[in-house]
């Protein structure tokens, strides 16, 4: 699988964020995109992940399946999406059904959030929030992930185990794009530099 983009370019709140972004990313790649504050590198991944509408240019999972992109990706943004009121288990549950998967707690396991499965989303600190967040890339297989600073929160043992099921990930033929500020995740194939329109 590839992930082709063409001559996008996104607006935001009637505003240029950035135009004319070509890129490949094929399959077993990692790329990071890079830029200071409001240059898109969020406004991006939401476009990829079918979020925001592309103001121009077209951007399609190759070869095509029949499957729109969004059905081939998972977003990790910002916000964690979570329902406080359910337990950790209801959260991964919930999630699991929704992107078509299923919930065998090896998800929670690899975050190391199996003890905190019965406790409700509420109680969680923000980085076990984090972590529960990212195991939803392991609750339903996806070739193409979204992370938007995907290390926010995370502890150093945390980051590294991300940067492992990411690895493993890639190793299995699939595909991550991650907004980054400071230290990646591993050495990116690709560079994607968003300078934010003038």
């Amino acid at each position: 699988m590839k992930l082709v983009a063409n001559a996008l370019a996104c607006e935001r709140n009637g505003r240029v964020v950035f135009s004319g972004l070509s890129f490949a990313l094929a399959a077993g790649q990692y790329a990071e995109l890079r830029g200071p504050n409001g240059s898109g590198k969020s406004s991006l991944l939401r476009l990829l992940a079918g979020l925001v509408p592309a103001a121009a240019g077209t951007v399609a999972a190759e070869p095509a399946d029949g499957k729109a992109l969004p059905q081939h990706c998972h977003y990790i943004g910002h916000h964690d999406a979570l329902k406080n009121a359910m337990t950790v288990r209801e959260n991964i549950a919930f999630w699991a059904c929704m992107l078509g998967g299923t919930q065998d707690g090896d998800s929670l396991a690899a975050f190391k959030m199996q003890r905190l499965a019965d406790d409700p989303v509420q109680l969680l600190s923000a980085g076990q929030r984090r972590r529960l967040s990212l195991s939803r890339l392991l609750a339903a297989p996806r070739p193409i992930w979204l992370l938007d600073e995907p290390m926010t929160a995370l502890d150093v043992e945390s980051q590294k185990t991300l940067a492992g099921i990411v690895d493993r990930h890639l190793a299995e033929g699939g595909i991550a794009l991650a907004a980054i500020h400071g230290e990646g995740l591993r050495k990116p194939d690709h560079v994607i530099t968003l300078k934010g329109a003038a």
